[in-house]
């Protein structure tokens, strides 16, 4: 029998492979979020949707795909809040307040110089978030996801709710190739951690998901030590308690 794991890499490398095939991301996309071809296109779709017009503050992954969504939202003076790759410092998140930038939006929306320019931030540091972007390797028209395989979207999401950060009305979304929404009859597996998304944007279309599955926080016993030990703001607290 196939486990979780198992059935979740199939899922990435078939995407993955056909996303290189297709020429519609680099080569090189394998173990990776697809910087997908159209991502200005995906970001440009968003931005003209309600829900984009009446967020104020925008949690964003750093990956490249979402690039342009983090440029838009600067650009348009919205709050925006990008996690440290992998949540490697004990300060997780990066504040980027469009009214003190010292360089322009679209320099401020790459990683490289937001950790240059950004402010660190906690948890305990951060306004309620209005809209979240994640990244997807896959996602079905249910909202179902599946990241890198690292689970630090799923982390970030139990930290920020954790922290009263997410509302019900707090809107989720994905930026995508076409490519990458499967067929809703290919199982994407989900364990508690795993989030769905409320809305899929690609360079084409927006797909509106349900029903939503937002997890109530952290569930340590599904975390490994080895992830734990990486990742100050979880480690922290096992430190604290003597665990």
């Amino acid at each position: 029998m196939v486990n979780i794991r198992d059935a979740k890499q199939q899922v990435r490398e078939s995407v993955w492979d056909l996303l290189a095939r297709e020429y519609a991301a680099a080569p090189d996309v394998h173990g990776y979020i697809p910087a997908f071809a159209g991502a200005e296109q995906a970001a440009e779709r968003l931005a003209a949707l309600p829900v984009w017009a009446s967020a104020q503050v925008v949690k964003a992954v750093p990956d490249k795909a979402q690039e342009p969504v983090r440029a838009r939202a600067l650009a348009e003076r919205k709050i925006l809040y990008m996690a440290v790759p992998k949540l490697a410092e004990s300060l997780p998140f990066r504040l980027l307040d469009p009214a003190i930038l010292p360089v322009p939006p679209d320099q401020a929306a790459s990683r490289h110089v937001a950790a240059e320019v950004a402010r660190p931030v906690g948890v305990n540091d951060m306004r309620p978030v209005d809209l979240v972007v994640v990244g997807s390797v896959a996602v079905n028209r249910h909202g179902a996801r599946l990241g890198k395989g690292g689970g630090y979207a799923d982390i970030e999401f139990a930290l920020l709710h954790e922290a009263g950060l997410l509302a019900p009305t707090t809107v989720i979304v994905t930026t995508v190739h076409d490519l990458q929404v499967v067929d809703d009859d290919l199982d994407l597996p989900e364990t508690r951690h795993d989030f769905r998304v409320d809305l899929v944007v690609t360079p084409t279309q927006v797909i509106t998901c349900g029903p939503a599955r937002r997890p109530e926080g952290l569930y340590w016993d599904d975390l490994d030590e080895a992830t734990i030990a990486a990742i100050p703001v979880l480690a922290a607290p096992r430190r604290d308690s003597g665990a």
